[in-house]
């Protein structure tokens, strides 16, 4: 759970006009005491991330396992520009795994 910016601000204020300790202000406003520590460092929540489509990187993806059914993950990575453990995560959930039978 995130926390308004208003209350931080409201709850870092009391702190600091009442002079209360860390751990009386985490009991007051039922906050945990990392939790206003991070606060008092200057801490701010990363808010939304904006996800690039992966439609195409799926296509490209599954259009490189059929060119080259036979290579590691990490010549996949280095063909699409990606990193290994993209190409893994991608894969599992494209739900595609590669079975060794003799």
């Amino acid at each position: 759970m995130t926390y308004s910016a208003d209350f931080r601000q409201r709850v870092l204020s009391i702190k600091e006009q009442e002079d209360l300790s860390i751990r009386k202000t985490a009991k007051r406003f039922c906050v945990n005491e990392t939790t206003i520590q991070y606060w008092m460092k200057g801490w701010t929540p990363k808010g939304t991330t904006t996800k690039k489509p992966t439609k195409r990187h799926n296509e490209t993806l599954l259009e490189d396992i059929k060119n080259y059914p036979d290579d590691f993950q990490s010549e996949r990575a280095l063909r699409l520009g990606v990193s290994q453990t993209g190409v893994s995560h991608a894969l599992r959930r494209l739900k595609v795994t590669r079975k060794k039978r003799r």
